[in-house]
């Protein structure tokens, strides 16, 4: 069982969450709050597997609740998914350096926002392909400085051929099954080969992973994986 814990300042988007989440029979809403201090209280006692959260929020933001979940070694189990209104926007880098697991927009469909619960519970990083195409048009020809890793070029000659093909089709958005289906691979291998890479790469996420794959030239904008 899933268990979710749902952050947001509308009762009306908590509720139409709920209402999707609790049809499916792998997945049990534990708690909801209404802002990012209700966030960290409920996860630290509940200690869920997903705590989906919003990003605007009084009291206390989503960002700052995220990087205060993923900075506890006691929450190192419980994978924050950021909502937004927006489909692309300054917060993204923002939310996944925090340590968001992901990142969704609100309009997402009901089929693909339960898919997302199912991949942020097995621990996969959830970057959607339209957005990693935005995150990447819009940061690749002038990359944020925190992102841009030191020696992260050199790293390359490190990946394993495998390696380099996992990064290449994450680099397009693919996931984790994704990869696995085009490479004839496990999903658990190539999960393997995604986090080799990001520690050779020195990456501390798949958004960074992503952007050092088309900073470093080893995907180039506008190609086909």
């Amino acid at each position: 069982m899933i268990r979710v814990v749902l952050v947001d300042d509308q009762p009306l988007i908590r509720s139409g969450f709920r209402a999707l989440l609790d049809l499916e029979d792998d997945i049990e809403v534990v708690a909801e709050a209404a802002d990012g201090q209700e966030c960290l209280a409920l996860v630290g006692e509940l200690l869920p597997d997903v705590a989906l959260v919003d990003i605007q929020m009084p009291v206390m933001d989503g960002i700052e609740a995220t990087r205060r979940i993923a900075a506890d070694p006691a929450l190192a189990a419980v994978h924050v998914v950021m909502l937004t209104n927006y489909g692309m926007d300054e917060y993204v880098f923002d939310a996944l350096r925090a340590g968001a697991a992901g990142f969704l927009v609100k309009d997402i469909l009901p089929e693909d926002f339960l898919h997302a619960v199912r991949v942020a519970a097995r621990g996969d990083a959830l970057l959607a392909p339209a957005l990693t195409r935005r995150l990447i048009d819009r940061y690749v020809t002038q990359p944020p400085r925190t992102l841009a890793g030191d020696g992260s070029g050199s790293g390359l000659a490190e990946l394993t051929g495998r390696e380099r093909e996992a990064v290449v089709l994450a680099a397009h958005g693919l996931s984790n099954d994704e990869i696995a289906h085009r490479l004839v691979i496990s999903p658990a291998t190539a999960k393997t080969h995604i986090n080799r890479a990001m520690t050779k790469l020195h990456a501390r996420d798949r958004a960074q992973l992503v952007v050092l794959a088309y900073e470093s030239g080893l995907v180039t904008p506008g190609t086909s994986p």
